[in-house]
């Protein structure tokens, strides 16, 4: 074990062996995408770091929608309506 994984942002796992019960530690998931207008936790994106998002294709990204993955669908009818009506 090592001891530089010994802190909060690594979860504590407990994982049974052949022998005994061990600790692992894994790193935690990050946090939900947030739309920009009103926070609300978006569907359709990943909880996933930047390296997996990386070699993830386009489209499960993020959902295939105007403003996909910055607005939820709520903010993004109300943005367009405005867009429209301007």
């Amino acid at each position: 074990m090592e001891l530089k994984h010994k802190n909060r942002s690594f979860r504590k796992v407990k994982v049974k062996l052949a022998s005994r019960v061990t600790t692992q530690y894994k790193r935690r998931k990050p946090a939900h995408a947030q739309c920009a207008k009103c926070r609300k936790e978006l569907h359709g994106v990943p909880r996933a770091f930047p390296v997996e998002m990386k070699n993830m294709p386009k489209t499960k990204k993020r959902p295939e929608r105007p403003y996909g993955g910055v607005l939820c669908s709520k903010c993004m009818r109300e943005t367009i309506l405005e867009k429209v009506k301007a």
